[in-house]
């Protein structure tokens, strides 16, 4: 008995340790991918273990450390515009706290693509010591999990030409919060995580109307790169320092929305206006590498959305509502076919705002007014599995899923969701 007993509570110990956090936008290195499962099939009955209603709009994404979710929101406009960071107990639901930022700097209006989006599209980052939170013009705060606001740094004022506002999330590299300022001021800001000093600036023209998230890159155990794929480039720069080690031209002239995949030695990017194409590039190399892009189609593209990889296959579904598979490094895809269910755009006839992601082996992509779908992954072609709807909410959801300790979370316009056994 002794024995069964000892075995029962290590296997809980186990199990319980192979529980991961989310801690930024997409998970670890914006790559969408959680090892655990979660249900398949839910609603107000069943599965749907609590909603907590946020009192403000956003498109951002939430994170998790442990028992805390934190994520962002908006309320208000013009001189009223508050954004606010949420607490939230991930085993109950329960509104730990709530800190508002207050609008001390001149904010985009409201109109064409901000109101689309708003003013928290920013997904936070956390250590697990603190939460750090970039409000576009407002700048970036740091607080600790007790909601005391630690620090906070200015980033910049300008706007792009088409003032859509911020939408990039910053990153964690060592000591430093990494924050892709583009539209704010056309550069990187490297800021210190004990008190928001600036570490180092790396401006370029080309950030500007970027809106896609940094990723790290281990370059054969040597070195490690900061990615970013910019308006008609990529750009690898130092994370330590932010000097430029390369860059690869593309023809993708503007509005860079996506953020990039890493597959092995693989980073593939989708994105572009007016031309929407998907480009790929090995990573690594010194200098301009312009030469070296594996390949350009604009076929298999989507503007908003990026994909996640199961089992060496990406899969994603443009914000037109079409899915894709294809395998990294190739032109061609396996499968093209729309996603069946779509019953209205959702807004500006883009069905897809958020990115999928995958939880214990299957894909979730949250649409912004016909639920969420449930995808298994296979290169036969599409294989929905379910159709998830959540009744009496009939606002978009604009938020990418995240999913850790063997629950999915997501975010509308008006609450935050917990799917779990």
């Amino acid at each position: 008995m002794k024995i069964a007993t000892l075995t029962l509570v290590l296997c809980s110990l186990f199990a319980a340790s192979t529980f991961a956090d989310w801690p930024q936008f997409r998970g670890e290195n914006a790559l969408g991918v959680s090892e655990e499962s979660v249900p398949t099939e839910w609603s107000e009955a069943n599965n749907l273990k609590w909603a907590t209603e946020l009192g403000g709009e956003g498109s951002s994404s939430p994170i998790v450390s442990g028992d805390a979710v934190f994520i962002t929101s908006y309320s208000g406009s013009g001189d009223s515009l508050l954004r606010h960071l949420h607490r939230i107990d991930l085993n109950s639901g329960e509104a730990v706290w709530t800190k508002d930022v207050p609008n001390d700097f001149p904010i985009d209006s409201a109109r064409g693509y901000i109101t689309e989006h708003g003013w928290a599209s920013n997904t936070p980052v956390t250590d697990g010591e603190a939460v750090y939170c970039y409000f576009g013009k407002a700048g970036v705060y740091a607080f600790d999990f007790d909601g005391n606001q630690l620090w906070k740094a200015r980033t910049g004022g300008m706007s792009s030409r088409k003032a859509w506002g911020s939408a990039s999330s910053p990153i964690l590299y060592k000591n430093l919060v990494i924050v892709p300022a583009g539209e704010e001021t056309h550069a990187f800001i490297a800021l210190n995580k004990k008190d928001g000093s600036e570490k180092w600036r790396a401006e370029h023209h080309s950030y500007g109307q970027t809106y896609g998230t940094p990723i790290l890159v281990n370059v054969d155990g040597s070195r490690t790169d900061l990615l970013y794929a910019a308006v008609a480039n990529f750009r690898a720069l130092d994370p330590a320092t932010g000097e430029v080690r390369w860059t690869a031209d593309y023809n993708l002239p503007g509005n860079m929305s996506n953020t990039a995949h890493l597959s092995d030695d693989i980073l593939t990017i989708s994105g572009g206006f007016p031309r929407t194409a998907r480009v790929a590039i090995k990573v690594g190399g010194e200098g301009d590498r312009s030469d070296e892009i594996l390949y350009d189609t604009q076929k298999p593209a989507t503007y908003m959305t990026a994909p996640v990889e199961v089992d060496g296959v990406l899969y994603w579904i443009a914000d037109s509502g079409i899915a894709f598979a294809s395998k990294p490094g190739e032109a061609e895809e396996i499968w093209a076919e729309r996603v069946p269910g779509l019953e209205g755009a959702g807004g500006r006839g883009k069905p897809f705002y958020a990115s999928p992601i995958v939880a214990g082996g299957k894909i979730y992509a949250v649409s912004r007014a016909n639920g969420t779908f449930v995808i298994e992954p296979s290169e036969d072609g599409l294989k929905v599995i379910a159709q998830n709807k959540i009744a009496g909410d009939n606002t978009l959801f604009n938020g990418t899923a995240a999913a850790a300790n063997g629950k999915l979370l997501i975010r509308s316009q008006k609450a935050l969701y917990c799917i779990g056994e």
